[in-house]
């Protein structure tokens, strides 16, 4: 069984106009930084939603 990476460590690798990359320190993915922030955002709603158990 394969866990996932939340990416708890990015740094930038390379920045454009209007774009910043950053790659993560655990896994090696590197993607764009606005896909770090969604992430960080679908985690925070996850967290603030209450379970049925």
């Amino acid at each position: 069984m394969t866990t996932i990476c939340k990416h708890p460590i990015v740094k930038v690798v390379a920045r454009e106009e209007d774009a910043e990359f950053v790659e993560c320190q655990k896994c090696g993915e590197v993607f764009d930084s606005a896909e770090y922030s969604d992430i960080a955002i679908e985690e925070a709603a996850l967290a603030e939603t209450p379970s049925d158990d």
